[in-house]
C-alpha cells in the first residue's frame, strides 16, 4: 500500500515543478526549475571531487569503503542536473556498501550526442583498469538510458561488461512512441509530456532518435548483464521501462522489473521523506551486491 508521504509529494511536485516545466521556453529556464532546491542527502556519506578517464565528477563513500564500485549516471533529460542534485541516490548507495563515482558528464545543447556517452565510456574504461570485475552501473531517467547505451557501446567494442545495471525510471525511447506518454499524462506529477520531444531534440541535434546509442530501447540486448528496472505506475515513461523489460527478456537477459504504485518519476531522490525511496534503494543495493558476488561481470 502506498505511504501517506506519497499522497503528499505528488501534488507538491505538480504545483512546484510540473507546472513550471510546462511554461519554460529555454534550456536555461528548465535547468533552473529542475536544479532548484535539490533534496538533501542522508547523513553519513562524504563527497569528494574526482576525475576518471579525464571526466570530472565526485566520489561518494561511507564508512570504511568497499571494493564494490558503482558508476552512477544522473538524470536530467541530458540537458540538466548534476551529481550534486542526485546526491540522495549516490549517498544512498554509499551507505549500503558501495563506493560510487558520479561523472559530471557534458550536457546538451552545448554538448549534444554523443558527448554524454563518450564521457560515460571514458569513466567506465578508467574504472575497468582499476577494478575489473567489481563494477556495477546505475542511472535514473536520462541517466538510466545512458547506462543502457553504455552497455550497448561496451558490447560493440567487445569490452568487459559490468556485473549488472540498476535503472530507475529509465528514458529509453527518445522517439517518444510509448503509449504511456498520453495515457499517464494527467497522472504524471513531475514531467510535462509535451516537453519530452523538446528535451530529446536538444540532445539529438538532428540525429536519428531510434539510434540505439541514443534510444537503447531499439538495441540488441543479447549478452547484456542482469538489469534491475524500477518505475512508477503513474509515469509517462512507464512504457519505456515495460517495453525495455520485455525486449531484454526476449533476448535472454535476466530482468527484475518492479512497478511502484502512486510514486513520481525518480522518487528515489526523496529518500529522507519517502519510505518507498529507501525500500527501492535497498532492493537495488541487494540486486547489485548479489550480481557482484556471483561473479557475473564478463570478460
Amino acid at each position: 500500500m502506498p505511504s501517506w508521504q506519497s499522497y503528499v509529494i505528488n501534488p507538491v511536485l505538480r504545483f512546484t515543478v510540473k507546472r513550471r516545466l510546462a511554461r519554460v521556453e529555454t534550456p536555461t529556464a528548465a535547468r533552473a526549475v529542475l536544479g532548484k532546491n535539490p533534496p538533501s542527502p542522508p547523513t553519513g556519506a562524504t563527497f569528494t571531487p574526482g576525475v576518471l578517464g579525464g571526466v570530472e565528477g565526485e566520489w561518494v563513500r561511507a564508512g570504511e569503503g568497499s571494493a564494490d564500485t558503482l558508476l552512477y549516471l544522473h538524470g536530467g533529460g541530458y540537458f540538466s542536473c548534476s551529481p550534486v542534485t542526485h546526491r540522495p541516490i549516490t549517498a544512498g548507495f554509499a551507505l549500503r556498501g558501495f563506493r560510487v563515482f558520479a561523472p559530471n558528464y557534458r550536457l546538451a545543447p552545448e554538448h549534444p550526442f554523443p558527448a554524454a556517452l563518450h564521457d560515460a565510456l571514458a569513466a567506465y574504461r578508467a574504472l575497468l583498469a582499476e577494478a575489473p570485475g567489481r563494477i556495477a552501473i546505475g542511472g535514473d531517467s536520462a541517466g538510466g538510458g545512458l547506462a543502457l547505451s553504455l552497455l550497448l557501446a561496451l558490447k560493440a567494442q567487445n569490452l568487459p561488461m559490468p556485473a549488472c545495471a540498476a535503472l530507475f525510471c529509465p528514458w529509453t525511447d527518445l522517439a517518444a512512441t510509448g503509449a504511456s506518454l498520453t495515457r499517464n499524462a494527467a497522472r504524471e506529477s513531475l514531467l510535462y509530456g509535451p516537453r519530452m520531444k523538446d528535451a530529446a531534440a536538444l540532445y539529438l541535434q538532428g540525429q536519428d532518435p531510434t539510434n540505439p546509442l541514443v534510444s537503447p530501447l531499439y538495441g540488441d540486448f543479447t549478452g547484456l548483464p542482469p538489469l534491475l528496472i524500477q518505475v512508477g505506475a503513474p509515469e509517462i515513461l512507464l512504457d519505456d521501462s515495460t517495453r525495455l523489460a520485455a525486449r531484454a527478456e526476449a533476448a535472454g537477459v535476466a530482468v527484475e522489473l518492479t512497478i511502484w504504485d502512486n510514486l513520481p518519476h525518480v522518487w528515489h531522490v526523496a529518500q529522507t521523506f519517502l519510505p518507498e525511496a529507501r525500500t527501492a534503494l535497498d532492493q537495488a543495493a541487494r540486486f547489485a551486491k548479489s550480481a557482484l558476488a556471483s561473479g557475473t561481470a564478463r570478460a
